[in-house]
């Protein structure tokens, strides 16, 4: 046996010479990927001969192989192929395998590569090619596998009836027309039919046809078996279930189960666009306190809350009523308007393109916006009482380092002050900070930030995580491509005061300071894990597992806990932290609380927009407008009503009694808070909204595509 301290000192040879080849292994599998996304067949083969592994996967389960099959490149399939990759990785978000893949983006050679090289899930592949119509990839499957007989039937029930080459092939195949259901069995199903809309907005019709139940969902029609009471499975397709709900004795809710995903889609007959309880009322008698400074993004520690600065209940832009100013803002920024003492800032970026697009609405596209014009990023100043606009300073001048998503803006962090400077940071474009008079301080080169899809990084989607200024420094969470990290920088001067690494994936949350009965923690929430930090020294003081793809709420305090949420597949979490927390904190399998988590949910938390505690309750909006109404200190369910309104971006705020959603579309919807639902007004600015309010000195500052308004009664109306 060594003596101890031989012991240590190879401890201290290995311990770096593991993390080099680690770190050499990382590199050789993004070589790898790199020229699977350029399509370098090439620069592949030659990775592969140095011995990169082409089963490496990301932290969600992607590898080589998924990627090139979803790009149609046959030949760098085959290379892959040839050493040994898995013809049958699946990935652990959203479960699609190499063959899926090809089958739906119509790349029938790389069909028949995965079928020769033994893929499994064939018929799941007929039903997919017939859905779509693709005659050569459903070829490609029907002459390399054998599906079974009960796909093979519900592939002709889904194929389009006007397709008569695609139902031909099946036929040949051995498909024959589905058998009528019988008139008792179609009876007892009738209570299943209807419409349903999933909280971020998908939505699928249940039928009861002569042949049995059916769904008709984002342009595929499916035949269902019954699995169970009131539970029900494609025809073919033995992954994939439906689960009927019943409240009183009606079918209320669908539940769409994949592997581990769950997706809850409610009847639209039974949940119609609320209507408002009264006409609005204004409280003339309101008196509006001194002005509350709304720092950072969501105002005082995160929380959107202003307490005593009475905003409007209502407005209207048309006549003016209760519109103090509208400023028209150059360019185009998400990024919301912060506000202290009598100033207002904004960031925006001007690009070359006098009209960018941005796409509104649910959906599931994910592809960039690639406008490569010259653009300038500006952080802009007016005055809170007028809205003149006091100074424009222009950060940086060029071409984007990144594209940006459909929906988002080459600015889209919400800028950060302590009443004396401001910081803005813009991404790849760099971490600016400024005085109130405009003069420039210092700057931040952040030139390696990259954030993008996660499954693949071609698609670019911009930065968007907000700073925040806490005892002089400014934090920064850096959830990126490669080499993420959360990092914070002094405020007297952009120096580095930490910087600590991240085993993230992309996200798009902006952390939160939370001063808890214990001690300060930074809060960072990710699709890994959400951590908290020491905010002086950047030291990771515990973390909580929850694995959802693609994170952009951010943490959200209350009373005396910290609530963790997102809504990305596999799981859409809520999750009550209690202060004090140390080492992974991580949930049992199947449990939903312990000593450091007062309570939590596996479905519910929502994708774009933030959570909100007032008093007693937590609120919840989804991509749809689903608005769910918890108890925070139990987790127990109050309501779930709809809003109304297309689709929501925005973060909910709520002063006095009030929460205000906004959606994309310019409606501002107001909500009385408590545990009964009752929307008290409903107000348009006209325009294009993605950006969250906020609430100082009895007004409402509201940033749209192409203005600034500040709502809220006249000075000499109040």
């Amino acid at each position: 046996m060594l003596p101890l301290r031989p012991l240590v000192i190879l401890a201290a040879i290995a311990l770096p010479l593991l993390a080099a080849a680690a770190h050499a292994k990382d590199d050789g599998r993004e070589l790898l990927w790199a020229a699977v996304r350029n399509s370098d067949a090439k620069e592949v083969k030659a990775q592969l001969a140095k011995g990169a592994d082409a089963n490496a996967k990301n932290e969600i389960g992607i590898t080589a192989l998924w990627i090139a099959a979803s790009k149609g490149q046959a030949e760098i399939v085959r290379l892959l192929l040839k050493a040994q990759a898995d013809v049958n990785a699946r990935d652990g978000i959203w479960y699609q395998t190499p063959l899926s893949l090809a089958v739906g983006g119509g790349h029938a050679a790389v069909v028949t590569d995965l079928l020769r090289a033994g893929a499994k899930g064939v018929d799941a592949a007929v039903l997919s090619a017939a859905a779509v119509g693709k005659l050569p990839v459903l070829r490609a499957v029907l002459d390399n596998s054998k599906p079974r007989r009960e796909a093979l039937d519900a592939a002709l029930f889904a194929a389009a009836k006007d397709n008569k080459e695609i139902r031909q092939a099946l036929e040949k195949a051995g498909a024959t027309p589905l058998p009528p259901a019988s008139q008792k069995d179609r009876e007892s199903w009738k209570p299943v039919a209807g419409t349903y809309e999933s909280e971020n907005g998908g939505k699928l019709t249940v039928e009861v046809l002569a042949t049995g139940v059916a769904i008709r969902r984002g342009g595929s029609h499916q035949a269902l078996q019954p699995a169970g009471s009131d539970t029900f499975r494609p025809l073919g397709l033995d992954s994939l279930t439906y689960v009927f709900q019943r409240n009183g004795g009606v079918v209320d809710r669908v539940i769409l189960k994949l592997y581990t995903a769950e997706i809850s889609f409610y009847r639209l007959e039974t949940k119609p666009a609320p209507k408002l309880v009264h006409q609005p009322h204004e409280d003339g008698k309101a008196h509006v306190a001194a002005p509350l400074p709304w720092p950072s993004f969501r105002g005082p520690n995160g929380s959107g809350v202003a307490d005593g600065q009475h905003p409007p209940l209502a407005w209207d832009v048309k006549t003016g009523a209760n519109v103090r100013w509208k400023v028209p803002i150059a360019g185009l920024g998400h990024s919301c308007p912060i506000v202290w003492g009598d100033r207002v800032f904004v960031t925006t970026a001007v690009s070359g393109d006098p009209n960018p697009k941005v796409r509104t609405g649910n959906y599931g596209d994910v592809d960039s916006v690639n406008d490569t014009s010259k653009h300038s990023w500006q952080v802009v100043c007016l005055d809170r009482a007028s809205g003149k606009i006091l100074w424009t300073r222009t950060a940086f001048e060029g071409v984007p380092k990144i594209k940006r998503h459909l929906k988002g803006s080459q600015a889209n962090c919400t800028p950060a002050t302590d009443g004396k400077r401001v910081v803005a940071c813009f991404g790849p474009e760099g971490l600016y900070c400024y005085n109130f008079e405009g003069k420039l301080l210092w700057k931040r080169d952040l030139s390696s930030i990259d954030s993008s899809f996660a499954m693949d990084r071609e698609y670019e989607w911009g930065f968007g995580s907000s700073p925040v200024i806490h005892d002089g420094l400014v934090i920064l969470q850096c959830d990126l491509s490669k080499d993420s990290f959360i990092a914070a920088y002094r405020l007297e001067d952009g120096s580095r005061a930490w910087s600590t690494p991240r085993d993230e994936i992309p996200s798009w949350s902006s952390p939160v300071v939370w001063r808890n009965r214990q001690q300060a923690e930074l809060v960072t929430n990710a699709s890994q894990y959400a951590r908290g930090y020491d905010p002086a020294t950047g030291k990771e003081l515990w973390r909580l597992a929850k694995k959802s793809e693609a994170t952009i709420p951010m943490p959200v305090i209350g009373e005396d806990l910290v609530y963790i949420s997102s809504g990305n597949r596999p799981i859409q979490p809520i999750i009550a932290v209690r202060p004090g927390a140390a080492g992974d904190i991580s949930l049992a399998p199947n449990g939903d609380r312990s000593e450091r988590i007062a309570w939590s949910k596996k479905r519910g938390g929502p994708y774009m927009t933030t959570p909100l505690v007032y008093g007693r309750y937590l609120y919840v909006c989804s991509n749809a407008g689903m608005l769910t109404c918890y108890e925070a200190d139990t987790g127990k369910e109050i309501y779930k009503e709809r809003l109304g309104g297309v689709s929501y971006t925005a973060s909910p705020v709520a002063a006095d009694g009030r929460l205000y959603f906004t959606t994309e579309q310019g409606e501002v919807r107001v909500v009385k808070t408590g545990p009964k639902f009752e929307l008290l007004a409903v107000n348009n600015v006209g325009d294009v909204c993605m950006a969250t309010p906020a609430i100082s000195g009895g007004t409402l500052f509201v940033r749209s595509q192409h203005y600034l308004f500040a709502l809220g009664r006249k000075p000499a109306e109040r």
